[in-house]
Formats: C-alpha cells, structure tokens, sequence
C-alpha cells in the first residue's frame, strides 16, 4: 500500500480503521458492548490478519446511536432493532423519492 493510497482512506467511512478497544473507548463503552451489537448483527467489524475485530467511521456511528438508545433504557435487542428499522425506513424513502423524481421526469416529457 502506498501512501497515497492511506491518505485515499482518511476520509473513508466505510474503512475499518478503528480496534475493538479503540471503538469502545471513543464511544464511552465496553467491548462486551460491541461484541453484543455484532452477535444481534447491527453491525458486522471486518477481521484483521490475525482475527482482531475492526470497525470504521460508519459502523462507531451505529453503534454510538444503539449506545444511546440503551442509555435511554431500551434492551440492547430492542435497541438494534430500532437502528436496523429505522436504517430501512431511510433507504424505502430514498427510493421512493427516486420513483417520484422519475415519474415526474417521465409526466414532464409526455
């Protein structure tokens, strides 16, 4: 890897740069937390060359938001849930909002 392919990665959310005790350290937590968040399968760390647990930007923000929702009270399985619900949500709305676009798009040239 060259250097100019490191810099590439610094703002790449989906990179796995973070450790599993650097993870929980930024987020205030326990890496029993984050074992927890990945067997309920919110979040899924990749694996170094030596089967170390590494997550990126993106995953710590999901995990931060389960976090909080736990803070709150909600059971961690619950919690998990509601990201992966609220996670779909977004993405049908996306969509929709595509569908809509092009319909518009097609009406407009008709």
């Amino acid at each position: 890897m060259t250097a100019e392919d490191s810099y590439s990665r610094i703002d790449d959310d989906d990179y796995p740069a973070y450790t599993m005790g650097r993870a929980a350290e930024m987020l205030g937590t326990t890496q029993g937390f984050l074992r927890a968040i990945g067997e309920a399968r919110l979040v899924t760390p990749l694996r170094s060359e030596g089967g170390h647990r590494r997550y990126s930007r993106y995953q710590l923000r999901i995990a931060a938001r389960a976090r909080e929702l736990v803070d709150q009270g909600t059971p961690i399985e619950a919690a998990c849930r509601i990201i992966i619900l609220e996670d779909q949500l977004e993405e049908a709305q996306r969509i929709n909002a595509e569908y809509r676009r092009a319909a518009s798009r097609h009406t407009a040239s008709v």
